[in-house]
């Protein structure tokens, strides 16, 4: 049994990964991950860092709906706004250094500050349930519908043209500079082991934070906001501060999304591209953070093979696959096939117990 402190810090009842065999089993396809430029080719390596770059949008929609139950359909919102807010910075700053992190680090900000605002006052307005996913919907198709109309040479922002509903290009990836004048650019192999790490300790630092004492009361301000608001919990900024996380989360995508493919255009925050991370997350399991992260790559690898074969059919089986899990498996898929094999594992002898109600 892993007891060790550290690891405690990432175990609780909103956690499946109590036993050996878990941290056994994720350090092994943490290993084989790193391994991957050297097993796929470059191609394959590219697709699967846009795939990890997109995980961070349902780790936020995970901690936020899974735990406090607030259905948003604004990731994509705030993912256009990290990518566009990385855009305008980059192609400002390049002239004068060489370091685009530094507009990485401001468009996150740019993303935690609009959600922030957004979510007061939604949350501070007292809206809940279904008004605040309409309400979130309405404003990432607003902002897609804003971006798509500002064509032409008057809409610059410095040496950043928006681009309308082409959209904006020609975007520096991300680089820096060791002051020897040579640009230094995360592309191919360097971008996916960055985008890798960078998910890994975000996933860390959720697990740890939905086990924590602000976890607990933003799973039992999801569950009963009246009866938790009655024993003196602040519902209104423990739900701000989720939904302020989430769409950092969602920039942080759109930073890596612009990075990787040095563009990005309004359509990326179209009714379409809104539903998906709403999809992956309830095909997966909204409670499970390990299964969000599943599901979404799991999803998408799905989504590219049905395109490449030919169908146009790929959104409509998720959608159908949304409408069976929904109505057999509400919970998602994931969290228990992950209960049989615990159960499976201890059957066979395997130590450490999970917990009875874990969710992954």
């Amino acid at each position: 049994m892993m007891n060790n402190r550290f690891v405690r810090l990432f175990t609780g009842p909103q956690s499946l990964g109590t036993s050996g065999l878990f941290w056994c089993c994720f350090l092994a396809a943490t290993v084989l991950m790193f391994c991957l430029p050297w097993i796929v080719s470059e191609y394959e390596l590219g697709n699967i860092t846009y795939f990890l770059s997109n995980i961070f949008l349902a780790l936020g929609l995970s901690m936020m709906w899974g735990c406090g139950g607030i259905l948003s359909f604004g990731q994509m919102a705030f993912f256009g706004l990290g990518g566009y807010s990385y855009g305008i910075i980059a192609l400002n700053l390049m002239s004068h250094v060489e370091n685009t992190f530094a507009a990485a680090a401001g468009s996150v900000l740019i993303s935690v500050l609009g959600a922030a605002i957004l979510g007061y006052f939604l949350f501070y307005g007292r809206v809940s349930g279904v008004y605040v996913t309409i309400i979130t919907l309405v404003a990432t198709l607003i902002f897609e519908t804003f971006m798509a109309q500002t064509a032409g040479p008057k809409w610059a922002i410095g040496k950043a043209l928006l681009g309308g509903y082409n959209g904006m290009v020609g975007i520096p990836g991300l680089q820096w500079s060791f002051g020897d004048g040579v640009p230094y650019v995360l592309q191919d192999a360097a971008l996916f082991f960055f985008t890798l790490a960078l998910l890994l300790i975000v996933y860390m630092f959720l697990r740890w934070l939905v086990n924590s004492p602000y976890g607990n009361a933003l799973v039992a301000t999801g569950s009963s906001p009246l009866r938790t608001e009655m024993l003196g919990y602040d519902i209104r900024w423990i739900q701000l501060i989720a939904f302020s996380l989430a769409g950092g989360l969602a920039g942080v995508s759109g930073v890596l999304y612009v990075a990787w493919g040095r563009y990005i255009t309004p359509s990326t925050m179209g009714l379409t591209t809104a539903a998906l991370p709403v999809i992956w997350v309830a095909i997966g399991g909204r409670k499970s953070l390990l299964a969000a992260m599943i599901s979404a790559i799991s999803l998408q690898y799905f989504s590219q093979y049905l395109s490449a074969s030919g169908s146009q059919y790929a959104l409509v089986i998720q959608g159908g696959l949304l409408m069976l899990a929904i109505m057999f498996v509400p919970e998602g898929l994931i969290p228990p096939v992950g209960r049989f094999i615990g159960k499976a594992w201890r059957r066979a002898g395997g130590s450490v117990p999970m917990a009875r109600e874990e969710r992954m």
